[in-house]
């Protein structure tokens, strides 16, 4: 039982870190691309990533971060674009 608590106090920021990194990719699961999403006018990806993203057409952000070559900022990039483009058609732009 010390032992064990012990262990969950010396991995309690490690523990907590990993949590997050769970919550935030099962909200990327949530995050829906719209079927018809133009990755060619979204500047800020790489070259890369909008062709593998055009080719593969992912339906959640969380599909397209498993993409090889898809680098992290460019799921970043995605995500304020899908946020914007939520923003805009909701009329809060």
């Amino acid at each position: 039982m010390l032992r064990e608590v012990e262990v969950e106090l010396k991995y309690e920021g490690y523990i907590d870190r990993e949590r997050r990194s769970i919550e935030r990719l099962q909200r990327f699961e949530a995050l829906r691309i719209p079927p018809r999403f133009d990755y060619g006018t979204v500047e800020a990806l790489s070259r890369e990533s909008r062709e593998k993203l055009a080719l593969v057409r992912p339906r959640t952000l969380g599909q397209a971060s498993r993409i090889s070559g898809v680098r992290p900022a460019d799921i970043s990039v995605l995500l304020v674009q899908l946020r914007a483009g939520r923003a805009a058609r909701s009329g809060r732009a």
